[in-house]
């Protein structure tokens, strides 16, 4: 990052820029102009098109919840970029997190998928689109999981037969269990939300598509960052179906299945813990 490749941006009378914290796939950097603040993403060797999936999760998300608004997209010197809005943080509510969310997941479709891949460091997340949520998430989520754990000598003869019992019965009840496509922010984990300063919840970083909400709301489980006013105030606004805490492990497989791709066999007792319930 210098002078010359800030100067290929779409924006004039920048005065400052700095790298600041912002996740370990994309560099992330603070602007700042005489006249507005800036939140750039950079990826180093790729194309525009890279972001195209952020991009479109932002402003599906956006129409409905508060998120950072893309501003420009493209490519400098051989580096994929993003611009967005700068977000002032600040406190808030649980409640009004909750809410947030569930008005997020109201917003209905009649396909499962997105109009855009994902791409995780070099993963790419298929998101083609299926009428069936058995078909989607057993193919384009779990099956992606244990293939790369394979690949990542992460898996063994145990794992694979917890993960064939498991699969088997997800499968086997969403065959006679209809499921509503709900827009999703698809890693909703504690660092994808934040406040802005006057307490508006705001949510960053999607992983948009759309699916089972209760896909979504596993992850919310899983490191903790969001109370029982959370909870509490998301079934208000969209109540959840009875059943829920039972479904939960086949969801929660998937998020920790891929942090044991991507971090190795600290997250091995919590895939195995999963996987014996089957």
């Amino acid at each position: 990052m210098n002078q010359d490749w800030l100067a290929q941006l779409p924006i004039t009378n920048i005065i400052d820029y700095r790298a600041v914290s912002g996740g370990d796939i994309n560099d992330t950097y603070k602007i700042d102009t005489t006249d507005h603040e800036y939140f750039l993403k950079v990826q180093p060797n790729k194309t525009a098109d890279y972001f195209d999936h952020e991009k479109a999760g932002l402003e599906a998300i956006g129409k409905v919840v508060n998120v950072p608004t893309p501003i420009a997209q493209g490519q400098i010197d051989g580096d994929a970029y993003l611009l967005l809005n700068w977000i002032n943080s600040g406190d808030g509510f649980q409640s009004d997190l909750g809410s947030a969310v569930a008005t997020m997941h109201l917003v209905h479709n009649d396909k499962f998928g997105f109009d855009f891949n994902h791409q995780s460091k070099a993963v790419i997340k298929n998101n083609q689109w299926q009428t069936s949520w058995a078909k989607f998430y057993s193919e384009q989520r779990l099956d992606m999981v244990a293939r790369l754990a394979k690949e990542k000598h992460v898996w063994n003869a145990t794992r694979q037969a917890g993960f064939d019992k498991m699969r088997a019965e997800f499968v086997d009840y969403y065959q006679t269990h209809d499921v509503v496509p709900s827009l999703l922010h698809g890693d909703l984990w504690s660092g994808n939300y934040m406040f802005e300063a006057d307490g508006t919840p705001t949510l960053i970083d999607p992983d948009a598509l759309y699916g089972d909400r209760e896909y979504d709301l596993a992850m919310t489980t899983i490191f903790g960052g969001f109370d029982q006013d959370f909870y509490d105030s998301y079934n208000q606004e969209y109540p959840l179906e009875p059943g829920f805490q039972e479904r939960l492990p086949w969801y929660q497989f998937y998020y920790l299945g891929f942090h044991l791709v991507l971090f190795g066999e600290t997250y091995g007792a919590s895939v195995d813990r999963i996987l014996s319930q089957y």
